[in-house]
């Protein structure tokens, strides 16, 4: 070969790598971003560093063991873990473009010719036979294959994370089920309790009307708010029962499946120490939703770069050898041998408007990627200092109704009393009654808000997305 072109070969080689488009730069986060959060020193938190594993911290085997059935079982992490497997291909096909391509050839044929065709002392008939191999190798000289493994490699990232997103939903929505499943037992003891003490209220209303010391209006009327209490129990199995189910499909179970014991939690777990929030900064760094809209950008940012190396040409170095033999002439001789060296450049130009044009669409596609990476930083921030807000005010609402709840009760007393004493009317002991059963009802289903507003803090911290 000239050597002058081996020369060159060896020139285009040393500048591959070269790559057009822009080199990718994380996206600079405001000061006030890593900031603490506003809601940090709200009772019941702690600016100490979140955990990952934080279903933990409830300190409930029950629940640690419903949470890795759902993290090895869910659908929805199946269905995750496949497309970051499909990600991942297309990385290493990607990165398979660095590769020369080889092809064998080989074929053997009986041919029948023309008779114009036929040399002196040629068969008209003979079999022909031929084999080769092919190599070729694209010089990377403008970076397109680069920028494409770059791209494919933000692809995959962004896969990656968008799994770890899905073990975030699953985890948390796996413990609020859990928490509905506890705090409805909970409601139904009240109510039960509710029920029971109106009963009590029945006999003895009965037994004033008996010896005329009560109306019979009021006895039905103290009957009629039994019954209202006593209707909201088959709901509340209902949610119960429905939790349970929620569960079920959670951990890649049917209803048949789920474990007996689940049926007999009744007792809602609370985090053992107050909940760890860490800052902004933290928070940005752990987010899956912030890593994957991170990652889209970048590979966002690559795919301009593929577009622009449209714009220079493809140079291909191939190479191919073998041998064609007919009739009784030597597969593997001198005669029969072939070969061929040489570059192969490609270039569509003048007419590069279709390519300005691709390069001008992945552009905008990269500054919507930095748009959605903005917007999901900023929604992390919101969805946290929210969820703290909550979580605080819900706290502040337990305090004000468990005092609300203990009056009630001790004006229940009182009036159920002196109703036995003849002191008071029955509608004064049916009021106490009806405001008792007002205050516990509220109560309990303020403890069930917390509890889930605990588990809305867990998620808006992207806890539970780090491996198990």
């Amino acid at each position: 070969m000239n050597r002058h072109i081996v020369y060159l070969l060896l020139a285009l080689s040393m500048l591959s790598g070269c790559a057009a488009g822009p080199n990718y730069q994380p996206p600079q986060l405001s000061v006030s971003a890593g900031a603490p959060f506003l809601g940090a020193d709200s009772p019941g938190v702690t600016r100490e560093a979140a955990v990952d594993r934080w279903w933990e911290l409830y300190d409930d085997p029950v629940l640690t063991r419903v949470v890795k059935d759902a993290l090895a079982a869910n659908t929805d992490i199946r269905l995750a873990a496949a497309r970051v497997d499909h990600a991942r291909a297309l990385l290493r096909n990607a990165r398979s473009e660095r590769l020369p391509t080889t092809g064998l050839a080989a074929s053997a044929q009986r041919e029948r010719f023309s008779a114009a065709q036929l040399t002196p002392g040629t068969a008209r008939e003979a079999w022909a036979y031929d084999g080769g191999l092919t190599l070729s190798y694209e010089v990377d000289l403008f970076g397109r294959v680069s920028r494409g493994i770059e791209a494919a490699r933000g692809d995959a990232g962004a896969a990656d994370a968008d799994a770890d997103a899905v073990r975030v939903a699953v985890v948390a929505d796996t413990v609020r089920a859990y928490l509905d499943l506890t705090t409805s037992a909970e409601r139904l003891k009240v109510a039960a309790d509710t029920v029971a003490l109106l009963d009590r209220s029945v006999r003895i209303t009965g037994a004033r009307a008996d010896v005329g010391r009560s109306d019979r209006l009021d006895l039905i009327r103290v009957t009629a708010l039994r019954d209202q209490q006593a209707a909201a129990i088959p709901q509340i199995m209902a949610d119960r029962r429905a939790a349970l189910l929620r569960l079920a499909t959670l951990t890649g179970r049917t209803p048949q499946d789920m474990p007996a014991d689940l049926g007999e939690r009744s007792i809602t777990p609370h985090p053992a120490r107050p909940i760890p929030v860490g800052d902004g900064a933290a928070l940005i760094a752990r987010r899956p939703d912030v890593r994957a809209a991170e990652r889209r950008l970048a590979a966002d940012t690559a795919r301009i770069g593929v577009a622009t190396a449209e714009l220079y040409p493809h140079i291909t170095l191939g190479a191919s050898g073998g041998a064609t033999a007919l009739g009784g002439m030597p597969l593997f001789g001198a005669e029969s041998s072939r070969w061929a060296l040489g570059p192969l450049i490609s270039w569509t130009f003048p007419n590069t408007g279709a390519v300005r044009a691709r390069i001008a669409a992945a552009r905008a596609d990269g500054a919507a990627s930095l748009a959605q990476f903005d917007g999901t930083v900023l929604t992390a921030l919101e969805e946290t200092e929210r969820a703290l807000s909550s979580y605080a005010r819900l706290r502040e609402r337990i305090d004000t109704l468990e005092r609300a709840r203990d009056e009630a009760q001790r004006a229940a007393r009182i009036t159920l009393a002196r109703q036995r004493e003849g002191r008071i009317d029955f509608l004064t002991v049916l009021d106490a009654q009806r405001t008792l059963a007002a205050a516990e009802s509220d109560l309990v289903a303020a403890r069930r808000d917390a509890a889930f507003a605990q588990v809305d803090v867990f998620r808006a911290l992207g806890g539970g997305w780090a491996r198990t």
